[in-house]
């Protein structure tokens, strides 16, 4: 059977090898992969801070091609920055402090005198999957329904712990970055299409957004492709765990369309539980308890990945993904995800340095 595309972007942590701080190099980046010209011209993009670079894969059907692609990327971001004596590193937050720097444009300089400290301290990596809908009917009502799954994303995910040179308490400090912004974070049910543009455009209307691209709800219709994109996970330390959530997220689309065409209503939890989730996920990541999506009660992280996994099954078996998908979440438990990498490497080497080093190395597959 035919089966949905998928897309990601990623954003990289420019860094220093030696010191392993953040470096403003990404104009420098982009300029050097401007002049080899090429399909890498049009990959990579600045990103609100100059220590960030973005990139962004093709659409794929198979997630072997898309992990491909993902392992090419990161690989090419590092060699441009080794040339300009920069590293790239998979990193959600800066384990060392940093004082980012604002790049260049009037969008970014409106939203620097808009939004104030927010627009400054935001230096945080994301990792968002876009998957193909049929129309934007279908695509608004994924969204109603994937909504209590997206917190397990964020747990799966979660590689950002320190925070200006400190153990923030938190698996992803980053999603609580995030959620400063005004229009970040869980919303409520649409139930249309046209009650979802309207939504959107009565928010742009306040004149506290600059646009439609300043709507960061967790998952939101892509105002460019003929996607729902989901934008609740850290970029991933290592490269299959992002293939894994971009997997689980077309299992969770697919899954949601059936259950649309199925006349199956949405979950209807409401925005302060689907909140309650969302924090719980970023503070404890896989280590302890998660919110279970239906339930809404605690329980261990194991339990909730696993009802996950059965939420997306049959999904995942038309798209040939079961194996990849049981594979990785069975690793968990031992391999833990980008947090706890971190900490294990603080706990045996005392030293934040020594962390962006090692992720340095793991980001390209070291």
């Amino acid at each position: 059977m035919d089966v949905r595309t998928v897309g990601v972007e990623e954003e990289l942590l420019l860094v220093d090898p030696d010191s392993g701080e953040p470096r403003a190099l990404s104009a420098a980046v982009l300029a050097s992969a401007g002049r080899e010209g090429g399909v890498g011209q049009e990959v990579f993009e600045a990103e609100l801070q100059r220590e960030q670079l973005e990139f962004a894969t093709l659409p794929q059907a198979s997630m072997s091609d898309l992990a491909d692609e993902i392992v090419r990327w990161r690989a090419e971001a590092a060699r441009h920055a080794a040339r300009l004596g920069g590293a790239v590193a998979a990193l959600a937050t800066s384990p060392l402090p940093v004082s980012p720097s604002l790049a260049a444009g009037e969008r970014y300089g409106w939203m620097a005198e808009e939004f104030g400290l927010t627009t400054q301290e935001q230096l945080t990596c994301g990792c968002h999957v876009h998957v193909s809908v049929g129309s934007d009917e279908e695509g608004v009502a994924v969204l109603d329904r994937i909504r209590p799954w997206l917190s397990v994303l964020v747990a799966i995910s979660a590689n950002s712990p320190f925070w200006q040179g400190r153990d923030s308490g938190y698996a992803s400090y980053r999603s609580r970055v995030w959620g400063r912004w005004p229009s970040a974070g869980p919303v409520e049910l649409f139930g249309s299409a046209d009650r979802y543009h309207e939504q959107v455009s009565a928010m742009v209307g306040t004149g506290a957004l600059r646009d439609r691209g300043m709507i960061y709800f967790d998952a939101r219709l892509s105002a460019t492709y003929p996607t729902v994109e989901v934008r609740v996970a850290d970029v991933c330390l290592d490269p299959a765990t992002t293939v894994l959530i971009a997997t689980l997220v077309r299992g969770l689309v697919e899954t949601a369309a059936r259950e649309w065409r199925a006349g199956l209503p949405p979950v209807p939890h409401g925005v302060g539980l689907l909140r309650l989730a969302s924090w719980r996920a970023g503070r404890s990541g896989m280590e302890e308890q998660l919110i279970h999506p239906l339930t809404m009660r605690p329980r261990p992280a194991a339990d909730v990945v696993g009802a996950l996994v059965g939420h997306v099954r049959d999904a995942l078996e038309d798209a040939g993904d079961v194996p990849l998908v049981e594979e990785a979440v069975a690793a968990l438990p031992e391999t833990g995800n980008g947090a706890r990498f971190q900490r294990d490497v603080v706990k045996r080497t005392g030293s934040l340095r020594e962390v962006v080093a090692a992720c340095v190395r793991r980001t390209c597959g070291g």
